[in-house]
């Protein structure tokens, strides 16, 4: 059944951390109602539904938003569940008659979820933005990337994901454990600027205490160290290396055979450059794969840089069981594990009904055209 067993959520239609989050309370436990629009995909790519795999594990059906019996559905619906999850800009929601102040009046323990990139006010709230946006303007993507060269985007998986999808469902969770005691819900402001600058939490403190340079690759977990990066290897391929503790350090050096005699101290930032140039010229001589297998079972936090379609075969991967194939697609099982969980097989209709949705009213939503089953 999973932990969060028996905890109702609306889905409204959404891009990105929005079905993420959704994806992870469904395979948490929760009973999610997953609302969408007739062929649009939770990457925002025209994509076939069997590659969408944030949409799976739960129950669908397509909703006409502008249409006023698709506003009394989501309004009956929510008036059924404990939280609703949302991803427009400031103001729409209130545009079509979802406000927070409308649905929770009609279910005064809702949790109101509102997940945006700038959030519900100031300067930028009603702009457009991406990934990259809000990582910029949080800071973290200053700090991401090697000295001298431009920022690297580190995909969408720190905003959209980390700071935004991960903190929402937190804030969610949390909501419906103080509505089930209180029987008043919350409202979820849940803006990824505001979470990826949260992720950066102990980032903040180093500089404050003056142990961190505010620039990029001068530190020691930002590629600034050579003990603590990536080193091409003979084959083009890379191996990634992050022996920061200095026990760490001597096995790195016993694995690559240097004396450290015969180099800088560690720690001496001057010497940095002819450290990374040594370790470079070393890690040269062999394969990645030649290098992984040297220092296999050791503890030198030393492992090869595998591609996505590598790691699901990776040893590891598989004795965790890490991955799981369906339909011939690969995809990540669910983290953190908290026992076994099953993804929903019920269909929209028969999760509103033992919601308490009359199967009447269903049938006239379908009807006059705001439910596409």
């Amino acid at each position: 059944m999973g932990p969060l067993a028996g905890i109702r959520i609306v889905e409204l239609p959404a891009i990105g951390p929005v079905p993420f989050c959704a994806m992870l309370l469904a395979q948490l436990g929760a009973e999610v109602l997953r609302l969408t629009r007739p062929g649009a995909s939770d990457v925002g790519l025209a994509i076939d539904p069997r590659f969408d795999l944030m949409s799976q594990g739960r129950p669908s059906i397509a909703v006409d938003l502008k249409h006023p019996d698709g506003v009394a559905f989501v309004r009956e619906a929510a008036a059924h569940a404990d939280a609703l999850i949302e991803g427009f800009r400031p103001g729409v929601m209130e545009r079509l008659g979802l406000g927070p102040d409308v649905v929770q009046a009609g279910n005064p323990a809702l949790v109101y979820g509102r997940m945006t990139g700038w959030g519900q006010e100031g300067p930028l709230s009603r702009t457009a933005g991406h990934d990259i946006n809000y990582l910029a303007l949080s800071g973290v993507l200053h700090a991401i990337g090697h000295a001298g060269e431009r920022p690297a985007p580190p995909l969408n998986l720190v905003g959209d994901f980390g700071g935004g999808a991960m903190m929402l469902a937190l804030g969610v969770v949390a909501g419906v454990l103080e509505a089930r005691r209180t029987g008043t819900g919350r409202l979820v402001d849940a803006a990824i600027v505001d979470g990826a600058s949260y992720l950066a939490t102990v980032v903040h403190g180093l500089i404050a205490a003056g142990l961190w340079r505010d620039e990029r690759g001068a530190n020691i977990l930002d590629s600034g160290a050579p003990y603590y990066d990536t080193y091409e290897t003979r084959d083009g391929r890379h191996i990634a290396v992050g022996a920061i503790e200095p026990k760490f350090y001597r096995l790195l050096l016993d694995g690559l055979e240097l004396d450290p005699a015969e180099l800088p101290d560690q720690d001496d930032r001057s010497a940095w450059p002819q450290l990374r140039h040594r370790l470079a010229s070393v890690f040269r001589t062999r394969t990645r794969d030649e290098w992984a297998a040297q220092f296999a079972q050791t503890d030198a936090c030393v492992t090869p840089v595998l591609s996505m379609t590598e790691a699901a075969h990776h040893p590891h991967a598989r004795a965790r069981r890490a991955f799981v194939v369906e339909d011939g697609v690969t995809r990540p099982q669910v983290a953190p594990r908290l026992g076994s969980t099953s993804p929903s097989s019920e269909t929209a209709r028969r999760t509103l009904v033992r919601w308490g949705v009359a199967a009447e009213a269903i049938d006239r939503y379908v009807s006059s055209g705001a439910l596409r089953e």
